[in-house]
């Protein structure tokens, strides 16, 4: 699949099959720091250091690279699961410049781990950093434990409308803890409101470059 240097210089990858971008044109690190990292993973460690992680979209393991950099950083122990259901090689991976624009080139063969990991198998990476692969689509996967995060990283509603239905949120609500929350790039009112009706509170934010806002959804205690 074609490789796509963003605005912030990182990469992200056209999909063949649905013809949009794994990441924001407009940066890829960038969306990542500031959605996911930021607003999910530095939001609930205002609470607590060790935090379970539920990822839709492994994709590019961009997310996760920078989830488990983060977690050496701040002293953090995360469990990581991540879904994916068409997943990249191992050689267009290797393709990627993402360790050498996270200032972090000696790391390359750590982010390559990511790729290489079997799956439905966990794997702990580091003292701070847990992942397990899940080989599945959102539709049919079945949580074996409860989430405080959830990065909400699927294609956007027009290119994959079956991921972004209510009984999906419903699902998901299903399996996080009290308190938790989700976080995805996506502002659109529909989306919100069956946020609202599958039990989450949903939050406003800033968004991130090219986006005006973004979403966190809450759910309540």
């Amino acid at each position: 699949m074609p490789i796509i240097e963003s605005a912030d210089g990182s990469h992200t990858i056209l999909s063949d099959i649905y013809n949009v971008t794994y990441h924001s044109k407009h940066g890829a690190i960038t969306e990542t720091e500031h959605v996911f990292i930021g607003m999910g993973l530095h939001w609930k460690a205002l609470e607590k250091n060790e935090i379970s992680v539920l990822e839709v979209g492994f994709g590019t393991g961009l997310n996760a690279f920078m989830s488990w950099l983060e977690a050496e950083r701040r002293g953090w122990k995360l469990d990581y699961q991540s879904l994916e259901a068409h997943p990249i090689t191992v050689e267009e991976a290797a393709d990627l410049n993402y360790p050498k624009m996270l200032d972090a080139p000696t790391r390359s063969s750590d982010f390559m781990r990511l790729h290489k990991a079997a799956w439905d198998q966990p794997l702990e990476l580091s003292t701070h950093f847990t992942l397990e692969k899940k080989l599945v689509r959102l539709q049919d996967f079945l949580p074996d434990r409860t989430y405080d995060v959830i990065f909400f990283d699927a294609f956007a509603p027009q290119a994959q409308p079956e991921l972004w239905e209510e009984a999906i949120f419903a699902q998901l609500a299903q399996a996080m803890n009290p308190g938790g929350g989700l976080v995805t790039y996506c502002a659109q009112g529909e989306f919100r409101r069956r946020l609202r009706r599958a039990g989450f509170t949903t939050e406003r934010l800033p968004g991130p470059p090219g986006k005006r806002e973004m979403t966190r959804g809450v759910l309540g205690h």
